[in-house]
């Protein structure tokens, strides 16, 4: 099976990306960001013609997150355990086709240090929690989103001019590795060696001139570590008119 990950940074400006992207690739699951909605204008009449099941958790103008599923969902989580206040629509987790995903859009962070850091930290801190929690199930989990994180400079195009960025700042990548020092596996990196491979660009000449990051992750728990055998970052999106400044990354699972 498929599962993909995609900040669409606007459904309604991008719900014809995301239907001839999916004709195209038809992966089975696909997990949605930014879709700056609330859930009574998500596009379903477009998604269920693509032949996708969707479960939302929008918000007005910003984040919001969405599962789209060839098959049933069972949603199981509508925002991140550990912080009552929060009402940002940052985190959805549903099992369907077998496995357990998690759409994820980590807080950005900047301007760093602040308020906006403390959150995001926290924020991965409460991430933390939730994926160990969901470890102790010994289900096929995929946690996948914007993570807003380059775990290393060899995700940064310019390691220098990023250094005090709220995505690639110790403190922020500490905490994804600890996600990973829970078990969990980062699907693309597990496959490939490659340095200055990225799934976000900017606006402007960025993607042209390829100076992006790698924010976009897939993280596998054991069960589905176990049965990865392709991860991709697509970039045909990102290319096309009106994009994206994300463009899906795509991992298979043989389940």
């Amino acid at each position: 099976m498929t599962v993909a990950t995609w900040n669409v940074n606007s459904i309604k400006q991008r719900a014809g990306h995301l239907a001839a992207w999916t004709r195209q690739t038809q992966p089975d699951v696909v997990l949605l960001q930014e879709l700056k909605c609330t859930e009574d204008s998500f596009p379903y009449m477009e998604v269920q013609a693509a032949g996708y099941e969707a479960a939302v958790i929008g918000q007005k103008s910003y984040n919001g997150v969405a599962l789209l599923s060839k098959g049933e969902i069972e949603v199981t989580a509508t925002a991140l355990p550990g912080d009552d206040d929060d009402t940002q629509a940052r985190y959805i987790e549903a099992r369907t086709c077998g496995v357990r995903v998690a759409s994820i859009y980590l807080p950005n962070g900047n301007p760093a240090d602040g308020p906006k850091y403390d959150y995001k930290l926290a924020w991965m801190d409460r991430l933390r929690a939730r994926a160990e929690e969901l470890l102790r199930s010994e289900e096929i989990v995929v946690l996948g989103g914007d993570y807003n994180c380059a775990p290393t400079d060899d995700d940064v195009y310019d390691p220098g001019r990023f250094a005090d960025d709220a995505l690639c700042k110790p403190q922020t990548r500490s905490r994804f590795r600890a996600l990973q020092y829970l078990g969990y596996t980062e699907a693309w990196r597990a496959l490939h060696s490659d340095r200055h491979v990225y799934s976000y660009w900017d606006y402007g000449a960025a993607f042209r001139n390829d100076d992006g990051l790698r924010i976009d992750h897939l993280l596998l728990s054991p069960q589905a570590a176990d049965r990865v055998s392709d991860c991709r970052i697509d970039t045909t999106p990102r290319a096309w008119e009106k994009a994206s400044d994300h463009t899906p990354v795509v991992c298979e699972l043989d389940v």
